[in-house]
């Protein structure tokens, strides 16, 4: 399998600075293993810049399996806020993927960030967000039409930075002509799911797709940075 992927992130129209950090920074295609991660900080001051870095910094520098890259993610942040008091309160959410050759996907997920599969022009999010209204719509407690404007909607339930998160490990098998989104929340506050999947398909290829959601975002308000990854499978 060969791979196509193009990264996009902006600070918005409503944020001084952007807490989200993105691996890779550039644009690029590879037949595998590559990996890709978008982080969204949270945290007083510059925590949550601090934090996404850290996790993504430390995701990505090695070799490793997903597990072991999240697990390095989240002691980078953990050790950080523990020798820096100004660091108090700070996390990161981390959506991770490693692209193999053969064509499996290995996620690793903490937080809302959210990773998509788009294939024969259906779109499907593949993690799920760790909510508090998550956990309530799976239990029965709210609907989906609910889950979107509760006042609670915001409250994650696992970051990285919380001493021994568990990470969802998903993976996927993918097919040629697969395209995967991964985003920082910045995006899906702002665009329905029907809109991510009409940009996604809509789009020739990566870097059209990753700008296009992102002006999407700002045209819609760009109340939050938003940070894009899109992967193009291929024969």
């Amino acid at each position: 399998m060969k791979y196509t992927w193009a990264t996009a992130t902006d600070v918005g129209h409503a944020r001084e600075k952007n807490e989200d950090s993105v691996f890779p920074e550039s644009d690029g295609h590879g037949s595998g293993p590559i990996v890709v991660a978008v982080a969204d900080g949270m945290g007083g001051a510059a925590a949550g810049e601090v934090a996404s870095r850290l996790a993504i910094d430390a995701a990505t520098r090695e070799d490793g399996t997903v597990q072991e890259r999240v697990r390095r993610g989240n002691e980078a942040v953990v050790a950080a806020e523990a020798s820096d008091s100004s660091l108090s309160g700070m996390g990161t959410t981390l959506t991770l993927g490693i692209f193999h050759a053969d064509g499996r996907v290995e996620l690793g997920h903490v937080g809302d960030s959210r990773a998509y599969l788009l294939r024969d022009g259906e779109l499907r999010q593949v993690t799920r967000d760790h909510t508090l209204v998550s956990d309530m719509v799976e239990q029965g407690r709210l609907s989906a039409a609910q889950a979107e404007t509760h006042p609670r909607r915001h409250l994650l339930t696992r970051v990285i930075g919380m001493e021994g998160v568990t990470p969802d490990i998903i993976e996927l098998t993918l097919e040629v002509g697969d395209r995967l989104l991964f985003c920082s929340d910045g995006l899906t506050n702002m665009v329905a799911g029907v809109g991510i999947q009409r940009l996604l398909q809509a789009a020739a290829d990566p870097p059209e797709a990753a700008w296009s959601l992102v002006e999407a975002a700002n045209a819609a308000g760009g109340l939050d940075n938003v940070t894009v990854i899109v992967v193009d499978a291929s024969a």
